[in-house]
């Protein structure tokens, strides 16, 4: 998982010098920042990226305190200040010794436009709970296993990041340029704000990269951060799917989806990790909760209607930020790991927590029996497409990459895979299902390349309504949800594709379920046969408990009468109050809003699971 938040001049960059550099704590003022790591048990930041060579620096070297001052909050050479002396002695004056060690456009120059200076971007990676979990409370081995895995999978999504994603531009977008060279520092963290396990790293990536000047001089010039915002979720799903593959092989371990939020993309947790492990690990997610339902009644209130997928993750956004504990003082990871095994102890006792490893492993072996290391790729192409055009109706490369990924964490549940398969998904995907929506007409602008859509004309499955559990209002059924019925859709098209089985064969031995033609063996499956067998294999992996109890079972619609009265309720109060607010005068209702709603719903009936879907 990852998430991205902005480096910028002034306060921001000063927080993450004191704060981020130190265990997201607070730094005893006076003491330098080596000294406070050490005597916290901190572990001192790396660099990291091809760029440290433009800088004369060494990839793993240790990040000090005057280093981060000068790059990250002045834009200047991190050695600023010995090249900066030497040109003194030979006599330079202060301003051009200055300016010499200046990376790119001065920061001065960007306020004076009355501008704020980008000079950095915050990627912070972090595992999934239940592998924080395991190495949490797992053995040295198993945490080392985790950790070297956190490791590389962060390398391999900045060398993503750097082979695929990076550009610099100037002259207001005009000239672009790949850069294949970055330049981040890297912080671990060990811990929350609320003491709890948290593993995760904050790499700054700075917002200076170099490229070849019109003359062949290197320039440096700022990055194009929007473009890398834009694929954030692709080499997230690159972090998640190698670290959590690397672990799986490693310690013998599977995958099983685990819903977070209903109605959202489940989670692919450790199998044998119990939930409430998880809970115990995540002790802010509770009260998040409860504030964000608070914020929902309010929005309800407000606006006469339930919150959006986009007004949610305000929601969310406001609820997290709202519910932020203050900055903590920092501990060695020693004391830590020792807290959370005695605090996993009281609360769980001595067999579930000295036995989480081998349970784990048990559960593994169970599902790696039934699930072999197998993906067609012509199906997953086909899956990852309609997911995707179902979901954002238009999409780029980066869309379907990241959903191929996904697709193969989803279906391989942990297990390996050969190198560049995500790619290859991704491509086929592309090839065969994808059409630009705007043509290249001569003399017109090139047209965008995100603007792709899916070629297979059938009709996207429509909005429905999925009644609240455990007293919550009804919601919306996201776009997920009816992506994951457009899947449905094609597997059933795809099994009623398949022709009727052949003869036996007669030496009596057992077809495999992936077998190919073979000389001299009568019963051969056809290519239909033979994609619905490996598609059958594949579902295997991916269970229809993504729909299980919301869109395929009736009864959780929102076609009861209580549920269609509670919205009518809502909708009529905050009607009536905005009509208060405005002047007018509320007239009676000819009819009982839950009457009319209700008569309205069975003129008109919500479209069942796959409706209207003709693939």
């Amino acid at each position: 998982m990852i998430s991205v938040a902005k480096v910028q001049r002034r306060n921001a960059w000063r927080y993450y010098v004191r704060g981020v550099t130190f265990g997201d704590g607070r730094r005893p003022a006076g003491q330098s920042l080596k000294d406070a790591q050490e005597v916290a048990g901190l572990p001192p930041g790396r660099w990291l990226g091809r760029g440290l060579d433009a800088l004369g620096l060494i990839e793993g070297a240790e990040v000090s305190e005057r280093q981060m001052e000068l790059l990250f909050g002045q834009g200047r050479h991190p050695d600023a200040d010995r090249i900066e002396r030497h040109l003194l002695d030979d006599g330079t004056d202060p301003a051009t010794a200055r300016l010499a060690t200046v990376l790119g456009q001065p920061i001065e120059e960007i306020e004076a436009r009355k501008q704020t200076p980008l000079l950095a971007l915050d990627f912070t990676f972090r595992p999934q709970a239940s592998l924080i979990v395991l190495w949490a409370l797992g053995d040295a081995k198993t945490r080392r296993v985790i950790e070297r895995a956190h490791e590389r999978a962060v390398a391999k999504a900045l060398r993503w990041l750097e082979d695929e994603v990076a550009e610099t531009r100037w002259s207001s977008g005009r000239g672009r340029a790949k850069t294949p060279a970055l330049v981040a520092a890297a912080f671990r963290h060990f811990d929350n704000r609320d003491g709890f396990p948290l593993l995760h790293d904050h790499c700054l990536v700075l917002n200076r990269v170099q490229r070849r000047g019109d003359d062949g001089e290197p320039v440096w010039g700022a990055l194009d951060t929007r473009r890398l915002y834009q694929h954030v979720v692709a080499v997230g799903t690159l972090y998640t799917l190698a670290m959590t593959t690397e672990v799986c092989e490693a310690l013998g371990l599977a995958t099983v989806p685990r819903e977070v939020t209903p109605g959202l993309r489940p989670v692919m947790e450790v199998a044998g990790v119990d939930s409430k492990l998880i809970d115990w690990s995540s002790t802010r997610r509770q009260r998040i909760e409860d504030v964000l339902e608070g914020l929902t009644y309010k929005y309800a209130q407000t606006h006469g209607r339930l919150p959006g997928e986009r007004a949610r993750h305000g929601l969310g956004w406001q609820a997290a930020q709202d519910t932020r504990p203050e900055k903590k003082t920092p501990r060695p990871l020693e004391q830590l790991l020792a807290w959370w095994r005695a605090s996993a102890l009281l609360k769980f006792g001595k067999q579930m927590v000295d036995g989480l490893l081998q349970g784990c492993r048990t559960a593994g072996a169970a599902i790696r029996a039934q699930v072999n290391p197998l993906v067609d790729t012509a199906l997953a192409a086909v899956d990852v497409t309609a997911v995707v055009f179902t979901v954002r109706g238009t999409f780029a490369r980066r869309h379907v990459l990241a959903e191929a990924r996904r697709h193969l964490l989803e279906t391989l549940r942990g297990q390996e895979f050969p190198r560049g398969l995500d790619d290859y998904i991704a491509n086929h995907a592309l090839s065969h299902y994808s059409r630009q929506l705007t043509v290249f007409q001569p003399g017109r602008r090139t047209p965008a390349p995100d603007q792709l859509t899916y070629t297979a004309d059938f009709a996207r499955p429509d909005r429905w309504w999925i009644a609240g559990a455990d007293g919550k209002p009804p919601r919306a059924a996201t776009r997920y949800e009816r992506a994951r019925v457009a899947s449905l859709a094609v597997r059933n098209a795809i099994r009623a594709a398949r022709t009727a089985p052949a003869a036996a064969p007669t030496d009596h031995r057992t077809e495999a379920p992936h077998g190919v033609d073979r000389f001299g063996r009568d019963a051969a499956l056809t290519p239909a046969q033979r994609a619905a067998a490996v598609h059958a294999h594949q579902q295997a992996a991916m269970p229809e408990e993504y729909l299980e109890g919301r869109t395929t079972d009736p009864a959780t619609w929102m076609r009861a009468p209580a549920n269609l009265e509670r919205l009518a309720a809502i909708t009529h109060a905050a009607g009536a109050r905005r009509r208060a607010i405005e002047g007018r005068e509320l007239p009676a209702p000819a009819a009982g809003p839950v009457d009319s709603r209700r008569q309205e719903h069975e003129q008109h009936p919500q479209p069942g699971p796959g409706r209207g879907i003709q693939p």
